[in-house]
């Protein structure tokens, strides 16, 4: 059924914590158990990542780049690295304003605001930069997110080129309509492969899945996503490598990298890596150089953190594609464990539902 508004109500907008909750319950089930439940899914740092094993070359700390400061964007819901303007890196709300990127420097400050004419902000998800037809830097942004799990016949990803002049305009958007091929879902992850400039979409929530965009894109009529592989439970974005080698989908909890097949297309899982605790975290990118990710949350004056990767994340440029790297990883033991993992999500969508239908029916 298609949601009666292009906004979400505010009923709707209590599922995403809900599903948090239930993920966050499933993974420290399972860390309690011995074993981690699903690729992607690493406990918080504190005192449970203290008791978890992780090895050793993923326990480099994070640290803080900058804080968010605009008070506009409180709802950050994306990262992208420029390739026009030396430390600077996009992001943007979730949904229900202007369809705005805002550009921020080295300190967190704005540089600018980039308004997207002829695009809504139903419900913004993510972000990439790309290249447009001629082969220059543009920045994409995915209108992907579906709080009622098929409530929208097709989403929209939009395009703008990425400015020579950094200053605040407003520039006319290129719209591309999404549509998956086993029919609507709901998503939070956009990525396009630098080396092919394709798209990819990874499904949010239990099933999660990978979908491929065409190689080019159409502004008229549909562009079809077809499954082509698995993400992570609750996937909240994901971004490719600058070389386009390897890419990563975070979820609320830590991130996975997979390696990239010699034709561009996603390959294997390589490795999980654990993330610093955030408040809602939505948002993942590549350092310029590749060996690191920048990890982002929703809320106001957020950190923006900087996760160096283990040598073991980071393909080498001889590397076979696919080829896993070394050491133990212990969330992908965890998740070869179906039967737990059965039991452990029934039980925790029981616990999802019952809460979910107390806080609806405390708001109505």
């Amino acid at each position: 059924m298609r949601s009666p508004s292009p906004r979400r109500s505010r009923p709707n907008r209590l599922i995403r914590p809900v599903a948090a909750l239930a993920a966050f319950t499933l993974a420290g089930a399972f860390t309690l158990a011995g074993a981690l439940p699903l690729a992607g899914a690493l406990p918080l740092t504190g005192t449970a990542a203290a008791s978890a094993t992780v090895p050793a070359a993923a326990e480099r700390d994070p640290k803080v780049v900058f804080k968010i400061s605009d008070p506009r964007i409180n709802e950050s819901s994306g990262l992208a690295v420029s390739r026009r303007h030396q430390g600077v890196i996009y992001t943007h709300n979730d949904s229900g304003g202007v369809a705005q990127i805002f550009a921020l420097g080295p300190d967190g400050s704005t540089r600018a605001v980039l308004t997207l004419a002829g695009a809504g902000a139903r419900d913004w998800e993510g972000m990439a930069i790309g290249q447009d037809e001629k082969g220059r830097p543009a920045i994409y942004v995915a209108d992907i997110g579906d709080n009622l799990g098929g409530a929208w016949p097709y989403v929209t990803v939009y395009r703008i080129p990425e400015p020579t002049r950094l200053r605040s305009q407003t520039l006319r958007a290129t719209s591309f309509k999404l549509k998956y091929e086993d029919g609507p879902r709901n998503a939070e992850t956009m990525m396009i492969n630098p080396r092919t400039n394709r798209l990819y979409v990874a499904s949010k929530l239990f099933s999660g899945a990978l979908y491929e965009a065409p190689a080019r894109l159409r502004s008229s009529g549909y562009n079809t996503m077809r499954k082509i592989g698995d993400a992570p439970a609750i996937a909240t974005d994901g971004a490719f490598a600058p070389d386009g080698r390897s890419y990563v989908i975070r979820t609320y909890f830590g991130a996975r990298i997979y390696s990239v097949k010699d034709d561009g297309r996603p390959g294997k899982s390589m490795r999980s890596v654990g993330l610093p605790a955030q408040e809602q975290g939505e948002s993942v990118t590549y350092s310029p150089d590749g060996r690191s990710l920048l990890v982002g949350s929703e809320g106001g004056g957020q950190p923006v953190y900087e996760v160096p990767l283990p040598e073991s994340a980071i393909p080498s440029p001889t590397a076979k594609p696919g080829a896993r790297g070394g050491g133990k990883d212990n969330a992908d033991e965890g998740s070869r464990d179906s039967t737990s993992t059965g039991v452990g999500m029934f039980v925790v969508l029981g616990i999802a539902a019952a809460i979910g239908y107390g806080v609806v029916r405390k708001r109505s």
